[in-house]
């Protein structure tokens, strides 16, 4: 049985092939969409959830894993029936306007504290043997290699090592922007692709960097698509004295399915099917990101101790696996990042394992992942190992009191359980087991989290990232 699109999936798809569509035309595969008639849009939409659904389906049968035969959604009575549908939609929404979705798997989605928390988390500081972990040298040494092998075999897939030669020119300087308050550079990384040359990916960076600053700085890199830049965001950073880095993941790897055979994953495939162990989307995105990392490395006007990540949403939860990919990463910032991201998997609320492992977002994942599609308690790490592989370094993790969707409180839980692990190696966790009031900021610690009153933004945040970071990298202030 095939898994079907259901119009919120659509809905997230047609952002997915926006974001992956490249500014700078650096990606050969992908069409130009704001030409397109809207006849051109529709057909190259269809296209493209199909060849999602087919990609889906082959490593579905790989992996002989098998949808239920569900009932109607009208006629399902695990239901909750207080949810009506929407004209037009395959979705139900309840009194206050969240939207529900019924997964592949049968299993609905869940805004009801109690019945959220029927889960058990793994031990981070428990070996797989059933051995406590009690220093920091059994973390690094055993522990920690345990939790990075699940992630790397089971859920986000493994990096090839063999990825090639990157290298970055200038193509063009602006020193105009932000009314004269920064110089933008815009820096086009050319990925080699000589082994398999009818596949052209690349790494397009908008870079920014205070006119007055002297001396080398720090730098945030901002994970992106193709959409406007946030420049009140910018701006912020540039007044706080930070360069600024925004990289366009759509053309490192498409944000769909169907592009799986492209980007930077298709070049390193030959344009073949993937297997159930190698990369989805995220770690491409991930690698991506360190390669522009290796570059302002080399920079002596950039501070290489002081660059930091941050992404929003999908790209919040690319920031989190790049910090526990590379060490490299000096600080952290996830905004909103739901499921497979800061927010507890097993916690049934909001975005669930079994909305990522549908057919409309499977491909940030590795193949592997889909065996747990509506089998959470069987995947074996969750939110908090995650956290834990980018402690002791600072990590700032951000919800919104009206980002239900993204479940801020099972964001905050994954902090809380992450904790453990920044006190074992010499750094403060979290702070408190309660979940704080909206507004409140708690980054007394390495650990921090914050949410904010309002939705799915990241721009109520900045500011306190910003007293964060000054914090604990022990910058100056910026003289006005």
């Amino acid at each position: 049985m095939k898994n079907r699109i259901n119009l919120f999936q659509l809905c997230q798809l047609m952002a997915w092939v926006i974001v992956g569509l490249s500014m700078h035309n650096a990606s050969a595969q992908a069409p130009n969409f704001q030409k397109m008639t809207p006849d051109e849009r529709t057909a190259y939409m269809n296209k493209m959830r199909e060849a999602s659904q087919d990609d889906w389906q082959k490593m579905m049968d790989k992996l002989n894993l098998k949808l239920p035969t569900l009932p109607p959604p009208a006629d399902d009575s695990k239901r909750p029936q207080q949810l009506k549908p929407k004209e037009g939609s395959n979705n139900w929404f309840d009194e206050a306007g969240n939207n529900h979705v019924r997964s592949g798997w049968g299993i609905w989605t869940n805004y009801d504290e109690a019945k959220a928390n029927n889960y058990k988390l793994p031990d981070p500081l428990t070996l797989k043997s059933g051995k406590p972990v009690t220093t920091a040298a059994m973390w690094w040494k055993q522990r920690r290699p345990e939790i990075l092998n699940d992630y790397l075999t089971e859920i986000y897939g493994k990096t090839p090592t063999n990825t090639p030669k990157v290298t970055f020119v200038s193509t063009g300087t602006d020193s105009t922007v932000l009314a004269g308050k920064a110089i933008r550079k815009m820096i086009l990384g050319s990925i080699d692709n000589t082994r398999y040359p009818s596949i052209a990916p690349s790494i397009p960076v908008t870079y920014y960097r205070p006119v007055k600053a002297s001396g080398k700085i720090p730098l945030m890199v901002i994970v992106w698509g193709s959409f406007p830049q946030p420049l009140a965001n910018i701006e912020k950073l540039i007044d706080a004295g930070w360069a600024v880095a925004m990289v366009n993941t759509g053309a490192i790897q498409a944000d769909n399915g169907g592009g799986l055979h492209e980007g930077i994953i298709g070049l390193m495939n030959g344009g073949k099917d993937r297997q159930p162990d190698e990369w989805g989307v995220l770690a491409a995105w991930s690698w991506g990101l360190s390669r522009v990392l290796d570059h302002f490395e080399k920079d002596n006007a950039i501070n290489a101790k002081q660059i930091g990540i941050q992404g929003h949403s999908r790209w919040g939860k690319t920031a989190m696996l790049a910090g526990a990919l590379d060490p490299r990463w000096a600080i952290v910032f996830s905004s909103c990042s739901g499921s497979m991201g800061a927010s507890l998997e097993k916690r049934s609320w909001g975005e669930t394992i079994d909305n990522v492992a549908g057919s409309g977002e499977y491909h940030w994942m590795a193949g592997n992942f889909l065996k747990y599609g509506g089998n959470w308690a069987a995947m074996p790490v969750d939110a908090h190992d995650l956290i834990a592989l980018i402690a002791p370094r600072p990590l700032f993790i951000t919800g919104g009191t009206k980002d239900s969707w993204a479940d801020p409180k099972g964001e905050f839980l994954a902090c809380v359980g992450a904790s453990p692990v920044y006190n074992l190696l010499g750094k403060k966790g979290v702070g408190a087991t309660e979940m704080p009031a909206p507004d409140v900021s708690l980054i007394d610690g390495e650990l921090a989290f914050r949410n904010h009153e309002g939705g799915h933004v990241d721009s109520l945040d900045w500011p306190i990232f910003l007293e964060f970071a000054r914090k604990e990298l022990k910058l100056s202030p910026v003289q006005k």
